[in-house]
């Protein structure tokens, strides 16, 4: 069993995109009730399946196995909720920790979000410059919430995006922490 405690954060500007390359993510989901989700992603040439249990403020459970890519693509196209979430994934190192910036695609497109995984609730950590507001406890940024209601469809988003929009970002990071 593995707790997952995360933060999420809008992003400021496109300074950190300067520091890294990103790799990108195909996702679906099989099943998206608030109780648990089942997730199934690509990650370059390998598969996983992911399974996520209801959240409690900033934890929840997560289990997370490896299986054949050809399986995973599979179930992606042809089992997989629709929209499914395509994005790249840049890991950015700062203080000793890793941010995951997501930068999405297709229905999503214009949507950055940076998360950053912590060892327990109290951990305390700086934030890069270009981290801004937490939204962690708002389900729409939640990846399964954006099959269902994609960012484009937002009505705050339903203006032309454009190169200067404000962005949005999620990171986790693994962190060693003194008691």
């Amino acid at each position: 069993m593995a707790l997952e405690i995360e933060h999420k954060f809008l992003v400021i500007g496109s300074e950190w995109k300067n520091q890294t390359t990103g790799i990108l993510y195909r996702q679906g989901y099989l099943n998206t009730v608030k109780e648990r989700t089942v997730r199934v992603r690509t990650i370059g040439d390998r598969g996983y399946l992911t399974v996520k249990g209801l959240n409690h403020g900033l934890s929840r459970l997560e289990f997370e196995y490896e299986i054949p890519h050809k399986d995973a693509k599979q179930m992606i196209n042809e089992l997989a909720e629709q929209p499914i979430i395509e994005k790249y994934r840049y890991r950015i190192a700062q203080d000793m920790l890793t941010w995951e910036v997501d930068e999405f695609l297709g229905s999503n497109a214009g949507l950055v979000i940076a998360e950053i995984e912590v060892p327990n609730s109290h951990f305390i950590f700086a934030k890069p410059n270009w981290v801004g507001k937490e939204v962690s406890n708002d389900t729409r940024y939640f990846n399964n919430n954006l099959v269902l209601h994609p960012y484009q469809t937002w009505p705050e988003n339903s203006h032309s995006h454009s190169s200067t929009q404000n962005t949005i970002i999620m990171g986790p990071c693994f962190l060693f922490c003194a008691m």
